[in-house]
């Protein structure tokens, strides 16, 4: 354990150790992606992608191993032992922190399907990174404003078709679409600006959530609904790297599919998107409540 060394050090050994583990399994990714890149009918697509996926497991646990190597968190977590990890889930959970990713990736890996996001288009230039999302069809978005899409309609409609195509892959072989409802990480200014009617929340957005079950909310076998509480504050990426994250709480649920909105049309009626919003409301008063009574508890402790 290095924990015990000063937090500049346990930042540069864990910030050396994360680089190095992903340029060893993203050239490795990258070989057999070029292979299923080349090979385009769906045997093998489906006969690459568990190939894939192991690589990116195996990725994960190496993050999982120096993260033991480097931190000294106290992990208080609940709410996992029902998952499979030959089944299609929808995972849902609030946003604080570049951190999440990778609480969310220690705790699932393994137990579901590996977690897809959908990424602004951006980020596919991030060095080595980029490429590994691209090699894992990981579905890039361009996110535009309203403004923009009254000077350009035929840009309207893109994203739900990114994410259609999406789906359609990801119903090939289980898998697990991760979607953060509060479409940004939270905060203070953020909560102010959206005036949001919830304490420790952002408002949530439906229209992700929708589009993923319209298309292929039959394959899912439920939400996977999770929770994370830093009680000592949410900790930048570099202060986690440092060890200084020192308690992490995470609550998981296992929810029903709603089997009157599988299929619902989100986007074109007007009934649908009232059904929607209504649910994932009551989904995030519930998690703001749970929010609250954490951080309660762990005041007290």
């Amino acid at each position: 354990m290095l924990n015990g060394l000063p937090p500049l050090l346990v930042g540069a050994i864990a910030s050396v150790l994360m680089v190095l583990n992903a340029l060893f399994w993203v050239p490795i990714l990258l070989v057999f992606s070029m292979v299923k890149l080349l090979l385009p009918f769906t045997a093998a697509q489906k006969a690459l992608a568990p190939v894939l996926l192991w690589i990116a497991e195996a990725w994960i646990s190496c993050n999982s191993a120096w993260m033991a190597l480097t931190q000294r968190t106290q992990w208080d977590v609940q709410g996992f032992e029902d998952l499979e990890p030959d089944s299609w889930y929808m995972v849902s959970s609030n946003h604080q922190s570049w951190v999440d990713i990778l609480v969310l990736q220690h705790l699932l890996n393994r137990r579901i399907p590996l977690l897809k996001f959908f990424l602004k288009q951006q980020l596919i230039w991030v060095p080595v990174m980029g490429l590994a999302w691209w090699a894992l069809d990981f579905p890039f978005m361009r996110r535009h404003s309203e403004d923009y899409l009254k000077k350009h309609p035929e840009m309207r409609g893109k994203d739900q078709e990114t994410t259609r195509r999406a789906c359609a892959k990801f119903a090939l072989v289980p898998t697990s679409v991760m979607n953060f409802l509060e479409g940004t990480r939270f905060t203070p200014a953020k909560h102010a600006r959206q005036q949001s009617p919830y304490r420790y929340l952002l408002k949530p957005k439906a229209g992700g959530m929708a589009l993923a079950l319209n298309a292929m909310g039959e394959k899912f076998r439920a939400i996977v609904d999770i929770t994370i509480v830093y009680p000592d504050g949410t900790p930048t990426f570099w202060h986690f790297l440092q060890g200084r994250m020192r308690r992490v709480v995470v609550r998981a649920r296992v929810l029903p599919i709603p089997t009157h909105l599988i299929g619902a049309d989100y986007s074109g009626d007007a009934d649908v998107r009232l059904q929607y919003q209504a649910w994932v409301q009551q989904l995030w008063r519930d998690k703001d409540a749970l929010i609250g009574d954490i951080l309660g508890r762990s005041a007290n402790r």
